[in-house]
């Protein structure tokens, strides 16, 4: 692993974060199902009838839901690392039919190898602590044909809050974010086949700054990087950052927040190579006879 593709989060302030967002998540995530409809609007174009679904970083389940009602014969896991989220996921579907929930780290995925058709992460790979194996472990448990959907969000996003907090210190405030490129190269790296990137950038709007901070802290997004700045921020600093925001005004009178949404995805490959050795799945090669 690339030590540069590595990222020092603190995974405990992370789950904890997501924990405490579970009961107000939905009200405020709007942006994240957004996208998350944008990934399922997208399966609209591929041919593909999964058995088995794996949803990672689920959240309380709203694409969960969509998978279930998409593919009826397929049987959903629904993944996430806050035991809260999971509550929530784990109601989503009819009692006959409702996802099998995992409470597991997306960067440990306790799943058998070549036991998934589809794996769906919607804005949750930015909360890997190393990417690279988490692709790495995505395609282990991937079958061949199978495919991989994710979204995710690239270096510009948070940019007007990221410089407004550079006016005021030198510290990292805001969470760091991976290029597409590298999410490309990462794709390639794990032995998944024919990856596809492509980003669009999205806006929200804002009345104040401080809104938008308490709406960064409610869906349990803050920053949680090691390197961030230890200890409390006072109301000093959190006054210089909104003054400092107010160059980002628009003449509507409004704040922008941008947001660079990554989208890849790609496909579990024919022929693997494990310790220096060739695998090739028996299903590929009956399928060839």
């Amino acid at each position: 692993m690339n030590e540069e593709r590595s990222q020092p989060l603190d995974k405990n302030k992370v789950r904890r974060s997501f924990g405490r967002a579970a009961p107000d998540y939905d009200a405020v995530a709007v942006l994240q199902h957004e996208i998350g409809r944008r990934m399922l609007e997208r399966l609209d174009y591929i041919r593909l009838q999964p058995r088995v679904i794996l949803d990672i970083g689920c959240g309380t389940g709203v694409a969960t839901e969509a998978l279930l009602k998409r593919y009826p014969k397929a049987e959903v896991l629904a993944l996430d690392f806050a035991l809260p989220m999971l509550e929530r996921a784990r109601r989503r579907g009819r009692w006959r039919r409702r996802p099998r929930c995992l409470c597991a780290d997306l960067d440990h995925l306790p799943l058998a190898a070549e036991s998934v058709d589809l794996v769906f992460a919607n804005a949750s790979l930015q909360w890997s602590s190393r990417p690279p194996q988490a692709f790495a472990d995505i395609a282990r448990v991937l079958k061949s044909g199978g495919l991989m959907m994710f979204s995710s969000f690239g270096p510009d996003t948070l940019q007007e809050l990221r410089a407004a907090w550079a006016a005021v210190d030198g510290s990292e405030h805001v969470h760091g974010f991976i290029d597409m490129h590298d999410y490309g190269d990462m794709l390639m790296a794990a032995g998944l086949a024919d990856p596809v990137m492509d980003a669009e950038r999205m806006t929200l709007t804002y009345t104040d700054a401080m809104q938008l901070m308490r709406e960064i802290k409610v869906i349990g997004a803050a920053n949680a990087s090691r390197r961030r700045s230890p200890g409390l921020i006072g109301p000093r600093r959190i006054a210089a950052v909104c003054e400092a925001y107010e160059q980002f005004r628009r003449k509507d009178g409004r704040l922008p927040v941008s947001y660079e949404v990554v989208h890849g995805h790609a496909w579990g490959a024919e022929q693997r190579r494990v310790g220096g050795e060739t695998r090739i799945s028996m299903d590929v090669l009956k399928s060839k006879l």
